[in-house]
């Protein structure tokens, strides 16, 4: 089964991503990391409304489609960030900060993190509107 494609707007920018997921943790595949910040801040804003609190956590790799599945360490790495998130928090890799430097996108420092199953510690940032 391919994945639904979704729609999500923040502010005049408009981003199309695809849901790949049945449960409580999904993968969202978007094309550019500032996009997918952008992205993480609009579904954050549309589920509030309805007294939904997710975590999010964005990580920029290589991934690897079988079918409708998403797999590789890109993967194992941005659901390890998200574990870390608060509620209503989107806490991204070093990688993804470093990518959209310019954009005028915020952070704050959120440490350095062993994530489970990652050899190398890795420096996190939660993303600010």
């Amino acid at each position: 089964m391919l994945p639904e494609t979704r729609y999500a707007k923040s502010g005049n920018v408009h981003i199309a991503y695809q849901v790949f997921g049945k449960g409580a943790i999904d993968i969202v595949l978007i094309d550019g990391p500032a996009r997918a910040i952008r992205c993480a801040f609009a579904i954050g804003l549309a589920v509030r409304g309805l007294g939904i609190e997710i975590r999010m956590g964005l990580h920029k790799g290589e991934v690897e489609m079988r079918d409708s599945d998403v797999l590789g360490i890109a993967v194992h790495i941005a659901s390890r960030i998200a574990s870390l998130a608060g509620p209503n928090q989107i806490v991204v890799s070093r990688t993804v900060k470093d990518l959209v430097a310019g954009s005028g996108i915020r952070f704050a420092e959120r440490g350095v993190e062993q994530l489970a199953g990652i050899k190398e510690h890795m420096e996190l940032y939660m993303a600010m509107e």
